[in-house]
């Protein structure tokens, strides 16, 4: 199942009340389970640049069922995924993209955040897959 339109515009909605919480402008991306943006949102005065690595990071966490801090860790040199950054039209593997997990466990989408800290845009994308669903599938072998 897809995340529906509601569900995408609650998780931007989530995420950007957090991004003003702790003060920084953001943009915020939602795709869905195909990997198709769902959603986007840029808060005034966020980088330009950040509207390509928030869909890059939602895709990437998407792609991989994990967010993009984990295969940051799994992809850094002598990793078994070093160089998965250069594959699909790239990636990002640094924090900020994070899976949403319906209530049966289902991969339905996910967000990327970018525009702050990664531990900030990893904080914001959190708070936006939490809004409507979990934020972790069932046990992988390459989740750490």
């Amino acid at each position: 199942m897809h995340v529906t339109i509601k569900e995408a515009q609650a998780a931007i909605e989530a995420a950007r009340a957090k991004a003003v919480e702790i003060g920084t402008q953001m943009c915020i991306a939602i795709v869905d389970s195909g990997g198709n943006l769902k959603a986007f949102y840029r808060m005034d005065d966020a980088w330009v640049g950040s509207i390509d690595i928030s869909q890059k990071k939602a895709k990437t966490a998407l792609y991989f069922g994990m967010t993009t801090g984990q295969i940051g860790k799994l992809s850094q040199p002598g990793g078994p995924l070093y160089g998965i950054e250069h594959s699909n039209d790239g990636l990002i593997t640094f924090p900020g993209g994070i899976p949403i997990v319906d209530k049966d466990g289902v991969m339905s989408g996910a967000i990327g955040v970018s525009g702050s800290t990664v531990e900030n845009d990893h904080t914001v994308a959190e708070a936006g897959a939490r809004a409507i669903g979990r934020t972790e599938l069932p046990d992988h072998p390459w989740r750490t």
